[in-house]
């Protein structure tokens, strides 16, 4: 059943209530007494750094935002905590928000959300320069990363155990924490892929849907795969050093460092900007970010960097040139509309898709 969040008198209030008090906050002080707060996503970050850089240099009677890198997951927690000052503005996402974040937000009051996509980006597979070289696909990566793999137990050691087309290596894959938004990728993007190749699985998705999404996303945790923390560039400082490993990581990383890692091809395709723009690349996936519609209206210069973020998300723009891939043009016409007309997420756009 289609499904629209439509605000009591009473959260209403609350929400005037929340502006006014942001709006006090900046009057007591002047321009500088508020500035904009974002949480949220690694792969982000770096992106929304920059747009935070170029805005301060073009409004420098303002405090520059306040960009925190604390992942996908814990951002969004953060944001949809409640409103007012003591709040995250934005939140920055390297996936959509989940139909049941929708729910936290709404139940603590954030019921008025904006949501953006700013551009694209690649969960990328890579090894140190001139080290381990593996093509890889889906289902392989499935294979080897699954808790249980197709339900069975998990007993491939090396890469060659599961495709014996791949070398003798040991399997030790550096790759995100579960509260990032760029597992969640992984899960959904390759691990679940891989997965729904098994017809099997595809049926047991119809009868027992948790049963599935357990054997089908869950990743093994017995030294194979290890667990980095929110910052990809760790991944990069890990495999740089063990010409053997196999790191994860979003795709401005591996253009960063070229000099040091090498991406690995998925499905013969290689993690370039044209393949992910293209969605050829298996990886591809958008990049959003979530701002409070209630803050908009309190934090001075809040619609001045979304503008700004408009400004930078074109092909050829600053954060292409610091490897985010740049979304089509319609998309880019239709999100910088949102910043001019600020409309409301609903719940029923986020379960549509």
């Amino acid at each position: 059943m289609a499904y629209r969040f439509t605000a009591s008198l009473k959260t209403g209030a609350a929400l005037a209530l929340a502006a006014s008090t942001l709006a006090a906050c900046d009057s007591s002080g002047g321009s500088d007494a508020q500035s904009v707060h974002a949480v949220g996503s690694s792969t982000v970050y770096p992106f929304a750094k920059l747009v935070a850089e170029n805005f301060a240099r073009s409004n420098p009677d303002m405090r520059s935002p306040l960009i925190e890198s604390t992942g996908t997951g814990n951002g969004i927690q953060l944001f949809c905590s409640g409103v007012g000052p003591n709040t995250p503005d934005m939140v920055n996402a390297s996936r959509r928000m989940k139909a049941s974040e929708f729910d936290t937000c709404v139940s603590n009051k954030v019921d008025e959300v904006i949501e953006l996509q700013v551009g694209l980006d690649g969960i990328v597979f890579a090894s140190a320069k001139g080290g381990i070289m593996l093509n890889l696909s889906p289902e392989t990566v499935y294979k080897a990363l699954a808790a249980q793999p197709y339900g069975k137990p998990q007993t491939a050691k090396t890469w060659k155990d599961v495709d014996p087309a791949l070398p003798a290596d040991p399997i030790l894959v550096y790759g995100p924490p579960s509260t990032s938004g760029t597992r969640d990728a992984l899960k959904e993007l390759i691990l679940e892929a891989g997965c729904k190749a098994d017809p099997a699985m595809k049926a047991l998705k119809d009868s027992d849907e948790d049963k599935y999404k357990q054997i089908c996303t869950e990743v093994r945790d017995d030294g194979a795969y290890v667990d980095q923390s929110e910052q990809d560039n760790l991944v990069v400082q890990k495999i740089e050093g063990n010409p053997r490993v196999v790191g994860i990581f979003g795709y401005s990383y591996l253009e960063e460092n070229l000099d040091k890692v090498q991406g690995l091809p998925m499905n013969g395709v290689q993690p370039t900007y044209e393949n992910i723009a293209g969605f050829s690349y298996p990886g591809a996936r958008p990049l959003y970010v979530y701002i409070k519609k209630a803050h908009m209206r309190a934090i001075p210069g809040l619609d001045a960097y979304m503008n700004e973020w408009v400004k930078s998300w074109g092909k050829g723009g600053p954060l292409a040139k610091i490897g985010m891939v740049a979304m089509t043009p319609e998309s880019m016409t239709a999100n910088a509309a949102k910043v001019q007309s600020q409309p409301v997420l609903t719940k029923a756009e986020l379960e549509a898709k």
